[in-house]
C-alpha cells in the first residue's frame, strides 16, 4: 500500500514538472484513458494539474479549453474500452451466472440498477473513484445499449474534464498541491448530485405509483 502511494506521489511530482510542455496534452488524454481500465492512475489530478499550468501566465503554451479537450476525450476512450472489455467478458458471466446463483444474482442487480437509475448513474460515477470502472464494466457485462452508453459517456467525461480542468485554472496552485480537498471536493459533489437525483427519482415514483382520482 506505501508502494503504491509512493508511486502515485512521484507521478504526480513528475507531471507538475512537465505540465508546461505542449505535449503534456497528450500525457492528460493518456491517464484519463487508463484510468477508466486502471482506477489508481491519477486522471482527475492530472487535469487539475493542466488547469493550473493553463491559469499561469508564460507557463503553458496551451489553454485550458484545450486541458478539457483532452481529458474528455481520453475519458472518453477509456469508458468505452471498459465497456468492450464488459461486453467481451459477458458470455463467461454468463455461463457461469447459470451454474453459480450468487454470480446471478449480482448480474441481475446490476443491470437492474442501470436500468432503473438510467444514464445519470454513469455522470454521477465519473466523481467517485473505481466508481467509474465498476459501472462502465458492468454495462457492458449486462449488455446495455452502446449508442445509449456512448451517448452518456459523452456528457459525464464533458462534465467531469470540465470541473477538474476549472478547479486548477480558478483555484491555482491551492488545489495542485493539496489533492486531499481536490478529491473531497470531487467526491463532495458526486454524494450532492446522487442525492438530488435520487430524491427526484423517489418523487417522481412516488406519484406515478399513487391512484388516479
Amino acid at each position: 500500500m506505501l508502494a503504491a502511494s509512493g508511486v502515485i506521489n512521484s507521478l504526480t511530482d513528475w507531471l507538475d514538472r512537465v505540465s508546461g510542455n505542449w505535449w503534456f496534452l497528450a500525457v492528460i488524454l493518456v491517464i484519463a484513458l487508463l484510468d477508466s481500465v486502471i482506477p489508481v492512475v491519477p486522471s482527475e489530478t492530472t487535469v487539475i494539474i493542466g488547469g493550473v499550468a493553463a491559469s499561469s501566465a508564460g507557463v503553458a503554451p496551451y489553454s485550458i479549453v484545450f486541458v478539457i479537450i483532452a481529458g474528455a476525450v481520453g475519458a472518453f476512450i477509456g469508458d468505452n474500452l471498459s465497456y468492450q472489455i464488459g461486453r467481451r467478458a459477458s458470455g463467461f458471466v454468463e455461463r457461469r451466472a447459470a451454474k453459480k446463483e450468487s454470480t446471478a444474482k449480482k448480474l441481475h442487480w446490476a443491470a437492474e440498477q442501470i436500468e432503473e437509475r438510467g444514464g445519470l448513474l454513469l455522470i454521477t460515477a465519473r466523481f467517485i473513484p473505481g466508481g467509474r470502472t465498476v459501472l462502465t464494466l458492468s454495462s457492458g457485462l449486462t449488455q446495455q445499449p452502446q449508442r445509449w452508453f456512448m451517448g452518456w459517456v459523452g456528457v459525464a467525461t464533458i462534465i467531469w474534464a470540465s470541473y477538474a480542468g476549472i478547479l486548477g485554472y480558478a483555484f491555482g496552485t491551492k488545489f495542485e498541491d493539496d489533492h486531499t480537498t481536490a478529491f473531497l471536493l470531487a467526491f463532495g459533489a458526486a454524494l450532492a448530485v446522487t442525492a438530488f437525483i435520487e430524491l427526484v427519482r423517489f418523487v417522481n415514483k412516488k406519484r406515478s405509483s399513487r391512484p388516479n382520482p
